[in-house]
C-alpha cells in the first residue's frame, strides 16, 4: 500500500492530500530514509513524521486496505 494511503487508513494523518504533501516536502522518513508518497509500506517499517518541532515515530504492525475507525490504531505502534 502507498505511504500516503497508509497514513490516511491508519488515521495517523487525517487526509490523504495532507499525507501526500508532507511526504513530498521531505517531512516523512521510512527506516531512516526520506520517502515519497508512492513508497510501498510493509509490516516492520518505521515511519517518522516531522511537523514543525514535533517528531513522531510509528512501527507498522499490519497493512490493510479497509479498516474501521475503532481498529485503525491496531495497524501501528507509537515509538518513543
Amino acid at each position: 500500500m502507498r505511504l500516503d494511503k497508509y497514513l490516511k487508513v491508519s488515521r495517523i494523518i487525517k487526509r490523504r492530500t495532507v499525507a501526500n504533501d508532507a511526504a513530498d516536502a521531505g517531512r516523512v522518513t521510512v527506516n531512516g530514509k526520506v520517502a515519497r508518497a508512492s513508497y510501498e509500506v510493509k509490516a516492520g517499517d518505521v515511519i517518522e513524521i516531522r511537523f514543525g518541532e514535533k517528531t513522531t515515530r510509528y512501527e507498522v504492525l499490519s497493512v490493510q486496505e479497509n479498516v474501521g475507525k475503532a481498529d485503525a490504531a491496531q495497524l501501528y505502534r507509537a515509538l518513543p
